[in-house]
């Protein structure tokens, strides 16, 4: 018979190796866990179809490889059934005028679903994107994109309210005007058939004081794209830390004169409207409006976030650095209320704007 130290000594070693292996197996469900949490993705819904600017295809492809590239984003694309490319844009992959409709097949959407293109807005009575599936929703619509139906409106209001994401940019502000909650969401908005005289207007002034007044029956406006500079007037909020104080922004047009019902909002960066600079090239008696303009803010809606940026009329607006680094990091923030997206070395500064050539991959 085994001695009784021989017996403890081998149940010593029974339970040496009992824990040892129980220790591996917790230690490999954490690893896993832990794999399973980095890999896994945000997720952003870009919304578009209608679009004054006819260069929403395109556009909508540069933010879609713009988010993923920083790997943080998982992204999916929705449009409407009736696709319309407004006259507001220049040229585009050497296309005009009489021939943009090409970009819906240099850009075309793997979505399985028939698009028709159409001259004039046709509502799309089947649009019905699932927004509680996303983290942010980032619309590319623009100036009298069709109204959504009553349904819709409320699943989007809900999702907002609930602590969902949205990321306006350029045109996307020009859309649903009369569509009140949306106006409160993005702040300020322009054209639209906003009434002139209702809301409110932000802008700093030369001491750098932010003033809200009412609108005083002014249209919004811009004038010539040109290379501007924008001044960070929240440094410390996470969509700004870390970025120049001044920064020149590639050629682009610099909306004045934005209204809206401006609640919660947090005016992230601002650029001087020019009163003779930024007059309109159509109609020069429709001045600059002499004032620091926000191009880059936040707004609060309910427990949801959004991230406004102004700034992206055309494809080489957005080859911007400065609207790069802005736009993923302000849907980053829209998605979760934090920042992590790195400042890069080729960020502009006050002298110099900087841009990356961009192609379809």
């Amino acid at each position: 018979m085994l001695s009784m130290s021989i017996r403890l000594y081998i149940v010593s070693l029974f339970c040496v190796i009992t824990l040892s292996n129980c220790q591996n197996k917790n230690n490999t469900s954490s690893v896993k866990d832990e794999a399973s949490i980095v890999k896994e993705k945000l997720k952003a819904l870009i919304i578009d179809g209608q679009n004054n600017h006819g260069v929403w295809p395109k556009t909508t492809m540069m933010m879609k490889s713009y988010l993923e590239e920083t790997t943080l984003f998982e992204v999916a694309v929705y449009r409407t059934k009736y696709t319309y490319q407004g006259p507001h844009h220049g040229e585009v992959d050497g296309y005009n005028h009489d021939s943009i409709k090409r970009l819906l097949e240099n850009y075309k959407l793997e979505d399985y679903k028939v698009h028709i293109p159409s001259d004039s807005i046709i509502a799309d009575p089947d649009f019905h994107p699932d927004f509680s599936k996303y983290d942010v929703v980032i619309s590319n619509f623009g100036m009298d994109s069709s109204d959504w139906t009553t349904e819709v409106k409320a699943s989007f209001e809900d999702y907002m309210q609930n602590g969902g994401g949205l990321v306006v940019v350029h045109a996307a502000n020009n859309s649903f005007g009369n569509w009140d909650a949306f106006n409160e969401m993005i702040g300020v908005g322009g054209w639209g058939h906003r009434d002139l005289n209702k809301g409110k207007r932000i802008y700093y002034d030369g001491s750098g004081k932010g003033l809200i007044i009412p609108a005083n029956g002014e249209e919004t406006s811009h004038g010539p794209e040109t290379e501007f500079v924008l001044t960070s007037r929240a440094p410390e909020h996470p969509i700004m830390k870390g970025l120049p104080r001044e920064w020149k922004h590639t050629k682009d047009e610099l909306y004045d004169r934005l209204r809206g019902p401006a609640k919660n909002v947090t005016v992230l960066a601002t650029s001087f409207s020019d009163i003779e600079g930024n007059a309109q090239p159509w109609a020069p008696e429709n001045k600059g409006s002499g004032k620091h303009e926000p191009l880059l803010m936040t707004i609060d809606y309910g427990k949801g976030r959004i991230f406004h940026t102004a700034l992206g009329h055309m494809d080489y607006s957005m080859e911007s650095v400065g609207f790069i680094v802005t736009f993923t990091r302000g849907s980053q923030w829209a998605a979760t209320g934090n920042v992590s997206i790195k400042v890069p070395t080729d960020f502009p500064n006050k002298e110099t704007s900087s841009k990356r050539a961009w192609r379809l991959k």
